[in-house]
């Protein structure tokens, strides 16, 4: 972490100075709770599987069973995991009074809600969640039965309230994301890949709105030439200290330098 101490400090300056902030968060952030990220071999998710039989609308019509079992699958093991210090500190940065937060995650595991974080949108859906395939109808409670998916009332079968592969987002939130994003003093992006769209595209929109981006990764990315600061460190330590340096800064009345 002492490498990146200076880098951490100069983060804290931006954030401690800022009244509208944006996070962002992707796989890499899950990881170090034990959840395997999609792309990182030999761990991958996908590694065993098809995400063309697995993650789609039409692959889940052709054999739902198989979907429900394996998101079933997922489930369990996700449910093992527990939320690491950096959730935590993103959650008590929504805290510090800054007139504007918001969290903007990619994962679908629920962690940063069990960490405590309430601005927050799931741009990909939720997987302890629940939704009818044909029209959309929010499942509180799955049916008993043998069925395998379950059925709605409305007869349609269920399926999990996630984003799958050729998937609109939620209009409704992302109008809220770039809203933010396009009023925000700082972007703090962590554990992400830099390359799924359109979260991938949001420090450049906040950069050309005039926002200063900051991001927390253990390597580069494709965003990071773009970056204010770059801290090359896992995610957990790194946002432990930085919201460490912020209240400190900001207990002090010592903000820093304004953008």
């Amino acid at each position: 972490m002492s490498a990146a101490r200076n880098e951490i400090q100069a983060a804290a300056r931006l954030l401690a100075a800022a009244t509208r902030v944006v996070v962002t968060t992707g796989a890499g952030m899950s990881k170090e709770s034990g959840i395997p990220t999609f792309r990182d071999a030999p761990s991958a998710l996908w590694a065993d599987y098809d995400p063309m039989e697995l993650a789609t609308p039409e692959g889940f019509m052709r054999n739902p069973p198989l979907v429900w079992e394996w998101y079933a699958q997922r489930r369990q093991m996700i449910a093992q995991c527990k939320p690491h210090d950096g959730h935590r500190a993103i959650a008590t940065m929504e805290t510090l009074g800054y007139s504007e937060f918001l969290l903007v995650t990619q994962n679908i595991d629920n962690l940063h809600r069990e960490a405590g974080s309430s601005e927050l949108i799931e741009i990909h859906g939720n997987i302890f969640r629940f939704k009818c395939f044909e029209n959309h109808h929010p499942i509180t409670n799955l049916p008993e039965g043998d069925e395998v998916p379950p059925r709605c009332q409305c007869g349609s079968v269920i399926r999990p309230d996630v984003v799958w592969f050729g998937e609109m987002l939620d209009d409704n939130d992302m109008r809220r994301v770039y809203e933010a994003v396009a009023m925000c003093d700082v972007m703090l992006v962590v554990g992400t890949s830099g390359i799924v769209y359109p979260a991938a595209g949001l420090p450049a929109t906040a950069r050309s709105a005039g926002a200063s981006v900051i991001e927390i990764n253990p390597e580069r990315t494709a965003v990071s030439d773009a970056t204010n600061v770059f801290i090359q460190s896992a995610a957990g330590d790194a946002l432990s200290s930085l919201l460490e340096g912020i209240e400190k800064l900001r207990a002090g009345g010592g903000n820093g330098d304004k953008r």
